[in-house]
C-alpha cells in the first residue's frame, strides 16, 4: 500500500510540471483575482469570491477530490475551515482540475466528496480554470489568504510537512491568519505550495 501510495505521489507531482513551470503567481499585495465571477458550487449554488469575503479576510484554497496530498491533509483542511469561521474569515475551496471534470472531479464527485467530508464551506467548480490562473495557482493543496481589504498576506502551504501532517512543525496558514488578525504582515508571507498539479484541459 505505501508503495502505490508513493508511486501516485510521483506520478501526481510531475505528470504536468512543465505546464506548471509557466504559471506566475500573484504577488503578495495584490487584489483578489477575479471577485465578482460566479462560479456554481457542488451543492448547486452560485457563489463568488465577493459573496464569500467578510470585513476580516478571504480564504481560498485550491484543491479536488482525488490528490494524495489533499486525501491526507483532510484533517488540516477542516481545522481550517473551523478556524477561519472563528475569526470570521470567510473561506471557499475551489476546484480547478478541468482536464478531470467528466471523472474524478466532475460536479456529482464534488458534491459527493463535499458531503462525505462535512465541508461547511462552498465547494467551486473553477471552469476552464480561470480562477487558477488569474491566481497563479499551481497545486492542490494551495491557499491564498487576503485581508479584509482585500489585499494578499500570505500564499502557499497549510504547513511545513503536507505529506505527513502528523509530522508538522510550522503551521503556516494558522500562523498567518493570526498575524493578519493582528494588523501584522505574516513572516514568512510565502511558502511552496507542495501537492499535485492543477489538471488544466490542454
Amino acid at each position: 500500500m505505501n508503495k502505490l501510495f508513493s508511486l501516485a505521489l510521483a506520478v501526481c507531482v510531475s505528470a504536468t510540471a512543465f505546464a506548471q513551470n509557466k504559471i506566475e503567481s500573484i504577488a503578495i499585495g495584490s487584489d483578489i483575482p477575479m471577485v465578482g465571477t460566479s462560479m456554481k458550487a457542488a451543492d448547486g449554488n452560485d457563489v463568488s469570491l465577493n459573496d464569500i469575503k467578510t470585513d476580516n479576510g478571504l480564504l481560498v484554497m485550491f484543491s479536488c477530490n482525488t490528490c494524495p496530498y489533499v486525501i491526507k491533509s483532510q484533517a488540516r483542511t477542516k481545522e481550517m475551515m473551523a478556524y477561519a469561521q472563528e475569526k470570521g474569515i470567510g473561506m471557499i475551496v475551489i476546484n480547478s482540475n478541468e482536464a478531470k471534470r467528466d471523472g474524478d472531479d466532475s460536479p456529482k464527485a464534488m458534491a459527493k466528496y463535499a458531503k462525505a467530508e462535512g465541508y461547511n464551506v462552498p465547494y467551486a467548480i473553477d471552469e476552464k480554470s480561470q480562477l487558477a490562473d488569474a491566481f497563479g495557482a499551481s497545486r492542490t493543496p494551495e491557499v491564498f489568504l487576503f485581508d479584509g481589504n482585500g489585499k494578499l498576506m500570505y500564499k502557499g502551504a497549510m504547513e511545513d510537512n503536507p505529506a505527513n501532517p502528523g509530522d508538522s512543525e510550522n503551521m503556516y496558514l494558522k500562523d498567518a491568519i493570526d498575524k493578519m488578525m493582528m494588523g501584522a504582515g505574516p513572516d514568512p508571507n510565502t511558502t511552496k505550495s507542495i501537492g499535485c498539479s492543477i489538471k488544466r484541459a490542454s
